[in-house]
């Protein structure tokens, strides 16, 4: 039942986004970035971020900038970049207050600017929908190694908090948020790290395989608390108090109610199987931390097996680096002392090149063919016995399907039987009793897991324990349960 949920969740949340983004942003906004000229963009967009739009920069005006001030700071970024290609009628020969006032007009009418009109003044803004998307692609941009500890730590704490009713599903949502992120990072760096590699293996000199392989991989992509994950002291040792914590959460009614309730009237409007659902999603997320482990242990033998290709591409350069000219310089000074007979080459005695120095030939070595497979036929009886198993294997096995029909036989037209009518005359109907007897302690637990296994085998129907145990000659000992019949929506209107 949780999977179904995920799985509609997962599938309104794509179909959200594939629809929301360009009414969120203007259809045209990635057109500077795809261009020729992408990285002089990027690099004027960065330089305006930090200057005027973004969180770092003093606060705007509330009408905006003038056009001649944002001219004026692309004006100064062009000075300092290169030279860009010829586009649209921009050349590099054009003045460059004429290629500032260009490269505004595009931007502008890419969307990245939003012009509005105050008396006979244009003043010059940036949507917040913009502005949001340039903070995540700079942030995006400048994203380095994480530190974990701190990451679960809020994790930890953010769940007490849940426990102890000192705060909402808000809190929920955003650690489910925070253990995504987390888990992604740490899935995430293996691939970037063999992404690295590979770009290593094409560096010439080993000065620059060297300076690329501690700057780009161990500073950039490394997680920045690596050598303290496997430590007790380290707050990733808590992941099992955190997810029985959550499976608290979970399990615990009274917090289900509280926290289902709060998604109700914030998130979905009064929609209780929308709220149901954003709840089961974040208690998913957060119960994903249990796989961690298999995260790291894949991480580690991603950085095994890079360092290990590191160290033998090190060795073998070094090794190929011999002193050549010393060597060159060694021979020429013993042939002037007249030392020739001392002077040896590498190659041993006789010719270099000969038969006896081949390769041998390859032999084959022939081989009988193989016996052809004796054929034996089964006995009738072997036949018959097999069929028997068949069936009485097939008598034994409850599906939800058997275990609907089982009900509905001896539900006929009433609403709820109990455990001590039921009629048991085969073998099949011995094990649907059982089967009905261990679904009613599955759904009468407290443990939230159960009672949604169970869930996926009842189907129109409920089972719940009664206080009584069978009476005395009973085919099967144990608490008596009473089967009731699940109600539809028309049947619940009437």
């Amino acid at each position: 039942m949780v999977v179904r949920n995920m799985r509609v969740a997962t599938r309104k949340t794509s179909t959200t986004a594939e629809t929301l983004l360009f009414e969120r942003l203007p259809d045209r906004l990635f057109a500077p970035l795809s261009s020729a000229n992408r990285h002089r963009y990027w690099s004027l967009l960065c330089y305006l971020h930090e200057k005027r739009f973004g969180p770092d920069a003093p606060l705007p005006p509330s009408k905006g900038f003038s056009v001649r001030e944002i001219v004026e700071d692309i004006e100064d970024k062009l000075h300092l970049q290169d030279i860009w290609e010829t586009e649209e009628g921009c050349t590099p020969e054009t003045p460059i207050n004429i290629r500032a006032n260009q490269v505004f007009k595009r931007l502008e009418e890419a969307g990245w600017f939003r012009l509005e009109k105050f008396g006979v003044e244009k003043r010059v803004s940036m949507r917040p929908t913009v502005n949001q998307f340039l903070v995540v692609l700079v942030s995006f941009a400048e994203t380095g190694p994480i530190f974990l500890s701190g990451k679960i730590r809020s994790i930890d704490l953010n769940i007490q908090q849940v426990i102890e009713g000192k705060a909402e599903g808000d809190t929920l949502s955003e650690t489910a948020e925070q253990a995504r992120h987390l888990l992604e990072h740490v899935r995430n760096t293996g691939t970037n790290i063999r992404d690295i590699m590979e770009a290593l293996s094409a560096e010439t000199t080993t000065a620059t395989y060297v300076r690329r392989f501690f700057s780009d991989y161990i500073e950039q992509v490394f997680i920045g608390d690596y050598r303290e994950l496997r430590t007790k002291e380290h707050p990733l040792s808590r992941r099992q108090q955190i997810i029985r914590a959550v499976e608290e959460v979970s399990s615990s009614d009274a917090h289900r109610e509280r926290l289902i309730t709060w998604y109700e009237t914030k998130r979905c409007t009064g929609d209780r199987r929308k709220a149901e659902m954003l709840f089961e999603k974040d208690i998913h997320r957060l119960l994903e931390l249990n796989r961690i482990d298999e995260y790291l242990d894949r991480l580690d033998e991603e950085i095994r097996r890079a360092n290990r290709r590191a160290l033998t591409y090190l060795d073998y350069r070094l090794r190929s680096l011999r002193p050549v000219d010393h060597l060159v310089k060694l021979a020429i000074a013993t042939a002037l002392e007249g030392k020739l007979p001392e002077l040896s080459d590498p190659f041993p005695p006789g010719d270099m090149i000969s038969g006896e120095r081949l390769a041998a030939p390859r032999k084959t070595i022939e081989r009988a063919p193989p016996s052809s497979l004796r054929r034996e036929r089964p006995s009738e009886a072997q036949i018959a016995r097999s069929r028997l198993m068949l069936r009485a294997r097939e008598a034994r096995s409850i599906t939800p399907p058997k275990l609907a029909e089982f009900v509905s036989g001896r539900l006929a037209c009433a609403d709820q039987v109990s455990s001590d009518k039921l009629a048991l005359t085969t073998i099949a109907d011995v094990r649907a009793y059982q089967a009905l007897a261990g679904l009613g302690l599955a759904m009468s637990s407290g443990s939230r897991r159960l009672q949604l296994s169970a869930t996926a085998m009842v189907k129109g129907f409920r089972v719940s324990l009664a206080e009584t145990t069978e009476p005395e000659g009973a085919p099967i000992a144990g608490r008596s349960f009473t089967i009731e019949r699940r109600k539809t929506s028309v049947e619940k209107a009437r």
